[in-house]
């Protein structure tokens, strides 16, 4: 401590501002911070070489690893040994959960991916080498980010593939009512005029109010750039691992489009005992009513709209008529037809969910949050020139969704090849670490004595010794 202490004190003394002085002393922390864990992980790396050539595993060579923490390099010493069935390890970096060839913490590639996901990467690498004692590149912002979306993507393959291979459904939540919506954005692919579609979808359970703020209950994402049939998998594996819909009511929304139909969502919630309600997205419908007439006021556009409050079908019909014959433009007659038909195809849909139901939730809303969250893909991925690769876009969307969900720590450490029995083998060798503790003395009590005289009681000398009794 008290060199630390004299090394501020030095470096106040010797700054001309306050700036400076703050500069260096951080400099100064986390260059004493890296120097502290090297040193804690090479103790390390000798006890828990001791614990394995004990178990019968040989010494090969020694080395030194550098890995780049939040706070600085750290350089540490670590052994490499070979194990009864000859095969080669490094104990230290196991024990650590530290990958072959990993040169970032961890932390270090979250916290990057996770910033990634809302700046560029040049504006990541920026970012991170002027506020942490790390230097980074922007192409190994994109290395990282991929890495980490690439363990979100298994971990949800991984929640499919159990939910196929189980004989029962998991025991989960149990919800009177459960909602869901689905859409797809796309996002410039770096194939000429060619997209890539990002199948999103929410799940929520209902709505809370926070004084006149409504926001959504326990809501969840599904995003990702697989084909439809993957997509819907990943959906059914997610809330089937969360909820038990067994006997409950699932209401749905979609803009009817390719790939979300009703048939999808009565699939992928099928262990509801109740028909899957799905209407037609009130956005979709005002937005083709609007490429049809006009955003601005039309004479044969409100008793349209009215028609399609009512669900009266015959209205609609003769008032689409009406407009038609009025109509001599062939532009203006392809979008009222195109229009004509999206609302033919999809006229069983159109209804306000909560007339369908005897009883409706007291705090029933409409449905039609999923255009706003779509800006969670838009903001970060569409403009400016962007163009992603399905790797890229694939990894961005899983570590957005990740941070949604608050699974994309958990999901990177499991997928850090860090097993079970592994941590629990972690967890005892962490004991012998006290091996190189420093050892408390016993207290053998103060010790007694006596301080001669070569004076008389009375001079000062002798005053002074009996102030000591």
């Amino acid at each position: 401590m008290d060199k630390i202490i004299s090394k501020v004190y030095q470096i106040i003394k010797d700054s001309s501002n306050l700036i400076d002085t703050e500069e260096a002393i951080q400099v100064c922390m986390y260059d004493m911070f890296a120097q502290l864990m090297g040193q804690i992980f090479t103790n390390l790396n000798q006890v828990i070489k001791e614990e394995k050539q004990r178990e019968g595993w040989k010494v090969k060579r020694e080395d030194w690893k550098t890995v780049q923490f939040i706070f600085g390099p750290v350089r540490y010493r670590r052994t490499l040994m070979m194990d009864q069935n000859h095969q080669n390890h490094y104990p230290l970096d196991e024990w650590l959960g530290i990958r072959k060839y990993q040169r970032h913490s961890p932390l270090v590639e979250v916290k990057a991916a996770e910033l990634a996901s809302k700046a560029t990467y040049r504006d990541t690498a920026d970012i991170l080498n002027e506020w942490t004692a790390m230097t980074i590149s922007h192409q190994t912002v994109g290395t990282i980010l991929k890495r980490v979306g690439e363990a979100q993507a298994n971990e949800d393959e991984e929640t499919v593939t159990e939910l196929e291979e189980s004989a029962t459904l998991p025991t989960g939540k149990k919800v009177d009512y459960f909602y869901a919506e689905a859409d797809g954005v796309f996002v410039r692919g770096t194939k000429k005029k060619k997209g890539i579609e990002v199948h999103h979808a929410l799940l929520y359970e209902g709505w809370e109010k926070n004084g006149k703020r409504v926001s959504l209950k326990e809501p969840k994402v599904i995003m990702t750039t697989k084909k439809s049939a993957g997509f819907w998998s990943e959906v059914q594996a997610f809330t089937a691992n969360r909820y038990a819909l067994q006997q409950s009511q699932v209401i749905t929304n979609s803009d009817g489009g390719q790939g979300y139909t009703a048939e999808k969502f009565q699939e992928a919630f099928s262990q509801s005992a109740f028909p899957v309600l799905n209407q037609l997205d009130a956005y979709h419908v005002s937005q083709s009513l609007n490429r049809a007439f006009g955003r601005q006021a039309h004479e044969f556009k409100t008793p349209i709209k009215q028609a399609l409050k009512n669900h009266d079908k015959d209205l609609f019909t003769i008032w689409m008529d009406t407009y038609e014959s009025t109509l001599e433009d062939a532009q203006e007659l392809k979008k009222l037809k195109e229009f004509r038909t999206y609302i033919s195809n999809n006229w069983e849909r159109i209804f306000d969910w909560r007339e369908k139901l005897e009883s409706a939730p007291k705090d029933a809303r409409r449905l039609g949050a999923m255009e706003s969250h779509q800006r969670h893909i838009s903001f970060r991925m569409k403009k400016r020139g962007m163009h992603w690769s399905k790797r890229g876009c694939e990894a961005m969307v899983k570590v957005k969704q990740g941070m949604f969900n608050q699974t994309l720590r958990e999901a990177y450490l499991h997928q850090q090849n860090r097993s079970s029995r592994q941590q629990r083998q972690a967890k005892r060798t962490v004991r012998l670490a006290s091996l190189f503790q420093e050892r408390t003395r016993p207290s053998l009590g103060a010790k007694m004595g006596t301080i001669s005289l070569s004076a008389s009681n009375s001079s000062a000398l002798g005053q002074l010794i009996k102030s000591f009794r």
